[in-house]
This record gives C-alpha cells, sequence and structure tokens, in this order.
C-alpha cells in the first residue's frame, strides 16, 4: 500500500514541480475616501494553470518565467472576474486591474494582481469570493484608522458577512494558538509534500522504535531553532539555496536506506543538518503568512506544534499502513527498498528542477 502511494505522489510531483498548489494571500487595503486597493498574491505557474481553463488555452511545455509573466499579464481581465466583491449588497468592481510578477525567481516567490477600485464611503457589510482556491486561506482587511483583521475564508466560497462597521480588535490568544496551530499542521498535511517523503524516509530505515525517536528528535530539534533564529531574524538563507538543499535531503535519506539498515552517528547528524535546512523552509513559509505582533511568540510556538503534530500523523499513518509487516523477512526487501527507490527519485528530480 505504502508503495503504491508513493508511486502515485511521484507521479504527481512531476506535474505539480513540487509546488504547494495553493499559497494564497489576500489583502484589502480601504481609504478614508472609499478607494480600495485589493492585492491577491498567488503561485505564478498555479495562476496560469487555473486562469488558461477560463480563458480556454493551455500551457505550453518549458514555459520560462518571462512569457509566463507576460501571459498572465494578458489575463487580467480573466482574473477580474474571478473576484467578486459584494458592498451593502451591491456589486463593486475594481477600475483597474495589474498584474505584478515575483520579486525573484526562487519558486516560493508569489505573483499579485493588484485591484483598486472604490466603493462608498459610509460602507457596512462586505462579502467576498475569490473563484480559483480549493484550501483556507487568509483575506486581510486594512481600514483607514489603521486597525485590520484576519478573515479566514474556506476556498471557493462565499464569506460571511464582514462587518466594516465594527472596530476591528485584535484576536485573543486562544485564537491565535487554534490558528497558527492549523496552520502548522496543514502544512504538513496535505501541503508540506517534501517534509511528508522526508519523515518518511526516516521511518522506512529500521523497524525499531529507538532509530526512528532518535531521528526524529535530532530532526524536531533542528527545525525549531532555525525556525525561531529566521524569525528573530538572526539567520537567513535565500530560498534558492535552501529549496534545493532540501531536496536533496529527501533524496540521501532514501538511498541511505537502500544500502544499509543500521542506524550510524553521521546518520543523526546529517539529520540534524537538514532538519536546520527544514526550518528554514518552514520560516518562508511561516514569513509569508506573518505572525502577530502582540503575540509573536504564541504564534511562532503553536505554528511550531502544529509542525509536530503534522509529523507525528504522518508517522502514525505509516505505522498503521505496515506495521503489521515491519517484522516480516521480506518487509526490508518488499517495502522499504521500492518505496525508498521512489523517495529518492522524486528527491532528485525535485534537486534538479530546483537547482535549474
Amino acid at each position: 500500500m505504502l508503495v503504491r502511494v508513493l508511486v502515485v505522489v511521484a507521479l504527481a510531483s512531476v506535474l505539480l514541480a513540487a509546488h504547494e498548489a495553493e499559497r494564497t494571500k489576500v489583502t484589502l487595503t480601504l481609504a478614508a475616501d472609499g478607494r480600495f486597493d485589493l492585492e491577491v498574491a498567488n503561485d505564478p505557474m498555479w495562476l496560469l494553470l487555473r486562469l488558461e481553463t477560463f480563458a480556454g488555452g493551455s500551457v505550453p511545455a518549458n514555459l520560462t518565467p518571462a512569457q509566463r509573466d507576460a501571459r498572465l499579464t494578458q489575463l487580467t481581465t480573466v482574473f477580474a472576474d474571478r473576484i467578486v466583491l459584494f458592498v451593502d449588497a451591491h456589486e463593486v468592481r475594481a477600475t483597474t486591474v495589474d498584474y505584478r510578477p515575483p520579486p525573484d525567481t526562487s519558486s516560493t516567490a508569489l505573483a499579485a494582481f493588484r485591484l483598486t477600485g472604490t466603493m462608498p464611503r459610509d460602507a457596512t457589510r462586505l462579502r467576498w469570493l475569490y473563484g480559483l482556491v480549493g484550501d483556507k486561506y487568509p483575506l486581510e482587511i486594512r481600514k483607514p484608522d489603521g486597525t485590520s483583521t484576519i478573515e479566514w475564508i474556506d476556498g471557493t466560497n462565499w464569506s460571511d458577512v464582514i462587518d466594516l462597521s465594527r472596530t476591528f480588535t485584535r484576536p485573543t490568544r486562544l485564537e491565535i494558538v487554534r490558528q497558527y496551530l492549523w496552520l502548522g499542521y496543514t502544512h504538513i498535511l496535505p501541503k508540506g509534500l517534501d517534509h511528508i517523503l522526508f519523515v518518511l524516509g526516516l521511518f522506512l530505515l529500521s523497524p525499531r522504535i529507538r532509530t526512528l525517536l532518535l531521528q526524529v528528535t535530532a530532526f524536531t530539534i533542528a527545525h525549531s531553532i532555525t525556525l525561531g533564529l529566521s524569525m528573530y531574524g538572526i539567520v537567513s538563507l535565500p530560498s534558492r539555496v535552501v529549496e534545493p538543499l532540501i531536496a536533496f535531503s529527501i533524496a540521501y535519506v532514501a538511498i541511505e536506506n537502500l544500502v544499509t539498515r543500521e542506524l550510524k552517528p553521521w546518520r543523526i547528524a546529517l539529520v540534524f543538518m537538514f532538519g536546520l535546512l527544514h526550518g528554514l523552509g518552514f520560516a518562508g513559509v511561516l514569513r509569508e503568512l506573518g505572525l502577530p505582533r502582540n503575540e509573536f511568540l504564541t504564534a511562532l510556538l503553536t505554528f511550531n506544534l502544529g509542525v509536530e503534530f503534522g509529523q507525528l500523523s504522518v508517522i502514525a499513518a505509516a505505522a498503521l499502513a505496515v506495521g503489521a509487516f515491519m517484522m516480516k523477512p521480506w518487509y526490508r526487501r518488499a517495502i522499504v527498498i521500492p518505496a525508498s527507490c521512489a523517495i529518492a527519485a522524486i528527491g532528485v528530480y525535485w534537486t534538479v528542477t530546483r537547482l535549474l
């Protein structure tokens, strides 16, 4: 079963090129005179794939970033049609729509569409719809008085009615705990395919609990260190360096599973080093989401805790899938080696594509 799942994952990874399909961030800024500025950020290739389906076109193979951005610039009106702002039961349309390419060439950089327009100054009720996204995503609303709030929107569903006349208050500590715990968990399941494969690589080395526990502990401590240091601005590496190394870490642990079944001291040291890299990857995602200034540490800790719960869920699922066979004489030949080969192939593929 595990091998079959990994084969499907391998095929999907080629199609998705290791991107998280939906990394959506929406910011609506309101001015005192009724003007609004709406910025919707997504992965650019994901945007192009979705918008071409509505435009009736297709995405050619081997598209360069410049060609991708040129085509997205042509699709601004198609994108605008997927946005609906209802203010006091009347639709408000944007008067200008512009496309903004990613600020750099890393595969995690987001592109954005910027829409501007005018709504009534005394607007009190807002409903929002974004007809491209399947996952939950944050809609941040900034009022002229400097206050803001974040509403979590459930995919392609309409938002609840948002009261624009109320005074926006800061979320409570409990609300932040729930929110960032969920964000950390979902970054692993279902979005963190690279982290899932790394954890599975650790799981497959040996059926011994002690072997798994030592590796997971080293990995957890390491990524917690760099996640915290990075969010406090002490440590930083560009994503163009971090991403290929994360992919390489996946390939390495899987390939090592093929040549040994014992936990060597250097494996723990390498897992710790790879954990430092994965922590930088988590920090990149968390920076995109943002952390509340008044509860920075609470959000950081609960996000990390959510990541841990996600990793434990991956291990629990793997144990349920193959736990009954782990002591069988054929377990390594029939499960560990084929599954490790699949993970190694994905890791090598991602390493090459991220480098190029």
